[in-house]
Parts: C-alpha cells; structure tokens; sequence
C-alpha cells in the first residue's frame, strides 16, 4: 500500500469520525463552534475570542487573530459555504437570546459566548467537547485531537503542507507534517487495538505468545 493509498485512508476515517461527531450534536446550541473546528482546526481560545467584527459570511472569510505573541496565529481562514451557513444561522440564534435577556445582555461582540452574552472560557470549550464525544459513543478524542485530525483531512483531500500550514496557523510547515503522522499513528494502535478485542479467544493471551488455557483444555498435534 502506498503513501497516498494509506493518506487516503486515514484521511477517510477521521472524516468519518467528524462527520458522526457532528451529526450527533446537531441540536447542540453551541453546535455552531464545533462545525468550523472539526474542519479547520482553530485552537480553542481562537475560537473563545471570535470576533464578529472578524467574521465575514458573505465573503466567507474569518480573521483568526489567534495569540498575539505569534505572527502565525493571525491569519484569515477561508471557509467553505455550509460553514457560512452556520455560523449565519448562530447570529439569528445569538441575536434571539439577546432580546430574550433584554438590558441583562452583555454585548462582548464575540461570535460564540453563553446566553447572556458573556464571553466563553476556553477551558469549558474543551469540556464540553469531551462530554459531547462521550455522548456519541466515539473513540476517546480531545479537542485538540480534532485540530489534529483537521490537519490530516486537509492533507488527504490534496491541500499542499504550506496551505494546511498558514490554515491551522502552525509555525512551520515540518511542524504541520509531524501532526499527520502522528495522526496516522494514534489510528494504527486504535485498529490494532480493535482487531485483538474483534477475534474471540477462549484463553488468554499471556506475553511471550502462549494462551493461558485450563490445563488439559487443549490437545493439539
């Protein structure tokens, strides 16, 4: 099996694994913070201290200022238009709750906060990322595996390192490769894993090869 075979194929699983991710949380209210996550991989306090004044659906363009320590992380994303939709779909969602909570509302101008407005910590974006994928039944998955996984999809679907690279907002295009690979890596123990639970076994299997069997069990010749 060849690189791009085996790139193809990684690729197609993460996919799979987004796609049931997000079809499970659908009815999320926060759903429209995940979406762009799964497919572009933005760190979570990027996704925290969206801007509205950033976010251009028309256009489909998102200015990620990321960490102001690093040239990377600021970049403009381009997102596709079912992304746009979304995110189009949250503001009428977000701007509901704003007349709801009436003189209450805290207006922070940020693209993803609570029902009142105030801003989201980052720290709780990763928690209820984990209480969501504990709730779809998926292999056990960070947030930041998810931009991880954003990576290898990007780089499956024929994206060029570079491209991925200034996506993702990585500091080198190396640092984008090593990402793959060890996606790659982490799905190869995962289907390892899953072949040994798969076959059934009547003993077990001790190190060193043997199967620990009730003596006089087995009579092989």
């Amino acid at each position: 099996m060849n690189g791009q075979v085996i790139l193809a194929t990684v690729g197609r699983c993460v996919g799979e694994q987004c796609g049931a991710f997000l079809d499970s949380i659908e009815s999320e209210r926060i759903y429209a913070l995940y979406h762009p996550a799964a497919d572009y991989g933005p760190r979570r306090n990027e996704l925290a201290e969206l801007r509205w004044a950033d976010t251009d659906t028309a256009a489909r363009r998102v200015h990620s200022r990321g960490d102001v320590k690093s040239e990377d992380s600021d970049r403009i994303i381009v997102i596709d238009p079912a992304t746009a939709d979304v995110l189009k779909t949250w503001r009428k969602a977000q701007l509901a709750e704003r007349l709801a909570w009436a003189g209450v509302w805290t207006d922070s101008g940020r693209v993803f906060t609570r029902e009142d407005g105030t801003p989201l910590r980052p720290a709780w974006i990763s928690q209820r990322f984990d209480v969501l994928a504990a709730r779809a039944k998926l292999t056990p998955v960070t947030l930041r595996a998810l931009r991880h996984g954003s990576a290898t999809m990007l780089l499956a679907a024929g994206q060029p390192p570079k491209v991925i690279s200034e996506v993702l907002g990585h500091s080198t295009v190396s640092f984008t490769m090593d990402v793959c690979a060890n996606v790659a890596e982490e799905l190869a123990t995962s289907a390892a894993d899953a072949i040994a639970a798969y076959v059934p076994r009547k003993g077990k299997i001790v190190p060193g090869g043997a199967t620990d069997v009730p003596r006089g069990g087995r009579n092989d010749h």
